[in-house]
């Protein structure tokens, strides 16, 4: 299938982003950010979970938390590329909220098309919110590494181990977990509460997300939370890691968008040497390599998300060339925005650390760009073996 014009971008996705960008600019602008995030300058703090239930619930009540699940489980069923215009404006904001870890496990559920999927989608549609917890001690988020497993004795399902860098957990009602068996990997709804379960925080650099790896000791799972059975986990992950991987890397165009329009800002107006520093070619030029990276990752996640609506075939290539793009640009926009604030640049009170730190956060999640080329040599090319 050809894709459409724009990437399918059109009247309604500029609607959203506009409302989306007015949303954010009144409800988490900087001073609000920083207010929220940023009190505590102590580096030996006790890891932190901070953020605004209140403009949540308005940002629920928008509906935008809907916006991914289908319209069959009392969702909105928007594109891929509507999607992501959102999320773009929420790193744009860099949104202390768990809104990329709810869409993300919302496209895992929707890919696992039980009914036990559909049942908890109804939830996400009704202002539940969830977060994956599929990733091992490793850092491997293939679906055979993780390290939960899952045993069935007389119809009573028990989840034992631990998954790690689970994103938002303590924002979130519940986990959508992989586990392996003897038939394979299953994934399994469990509410935050359940029994056994222990949520232990982790120290990150990004200030507007928590982080923890949760354990999981002798939970019960009911059968109605077994949203895909032992040996079918793996294709749902599978076929959802293209969005997921468009999501955290539309993210991290709306934070680099950000930073190039601050450090423009600011090269403006500092003085130096009787003239803006942005009239200096050793400013004025990275800043259009700033500019130039983000527009290429951009291009990136809007051709991924067009092809989760129209080409999947091509998904997986797409998302993971956005996600290397993007995570290049973050690594190059972050350092230039520290850099040309100059003195003022890498202290706390800059509000360009918030940035820096989630974007350097976002580069690792879910793999670096030297990581996604690889997959994407081997995609292309087939493994190299010796």
């Amino acid at each position: 299938m050809v894709q459409p014009r724009d990437f399918g971008y059109g009247d309604e996705e500029d609607l959203l982003r506009i409302q989306a960008r007015r949303f954010f600019k009144t409800n988490c602008d900087e001073l609000k950010l920083m207010d929220l995030v940023g009190k505590n300058p102590d580096p030996f703090r006790e890891p932190e979970c901070l953020w605004n239930q209140k403009v949540w619930q308005e940002m629920t009540e928008l509906g935008w938390t809907m916006l991914a699940v289908p319209e069959e489980s009392g969702g909105m069923g928007m594109s891929a590329v509507a999607v992501a215009t959102l999320v773009e404006e929420a790193g744009r904001a860099a949104l202390p909220a768990p809104l990329i870890a709810s869409i993300n496990a919302t496209y895992v559920l929707s890919a696992c098309g039980t009914d036990a999927a559909k049942a908890v989608l109804e939830e996400i549609a009704g202002g539940k919110t969830a977060t994956l917890s599929i990733t091992n001690r490793n850092g491997s988020w293939e679906a055979t590494d993780t390290d939960v497993s899952v045993s069935d004795s007389n119809g009573i399902v028990t989840l034992d181990g631990t998954a790690w860098f689970v994103q938002d957990a303590r924002k979130v009602d519940f986990f959508v977990v992989s586990a392996k068996a003897d038939k394979g990997i299953g994934l399994y709804s469990v509410p935050v509460d359940a029994p056994g379960i222990t949520i232990i925080p982790d120290s990150i650099v990004d200030l507007t997300r928590d982080q923890a790896h949760v354990k999981f000791e002798g939970v019960k799972v009911d059968s109605g939370n077994e949203v895909a059975e032992a040996g079918q986990g793996d294709a749902a992950l599978d076929a959802a890691r293209p969005a997921i991987l468009t999501m955290v890397s539309a993210d991290m165009c709306g934070a680099g968008e950000w930073q190039l329009q601050t450090t423009t800002e600011y090269a403006k107006q500092r003085i130096q040497f009787e003239r803006p520093i942005g009239f200096f070619q050793a400013v004025k030029h990275p800043i259009v390599n700033m500019m130039i990276m983000i527009d290429t990752a951009r291009s990136h996640v809007y051709n991924a998300a067009c092809a989760i609506d129209h080409e999947p075939e091509n998904a997986k290539q797409y998302a993971h060339m956005a996600k290397a793009s993007a995570s290049d640009m973050a690594n190059f926009c972050s350092g230039r925005s520290v850099q040309f604030h100059g003195g003022m640049g890498f202290t706390w009170e800059c509000f360009v650390q918030l940035y820096f730190k989630r974007q350097i956060h976002n580069q690792i999640f879910y793999g670096d760009a030297a990581y996604h080329r690889a997959k994407l040599a081997d995609l292309l090319m087939g493994p190299i073996t010796p």
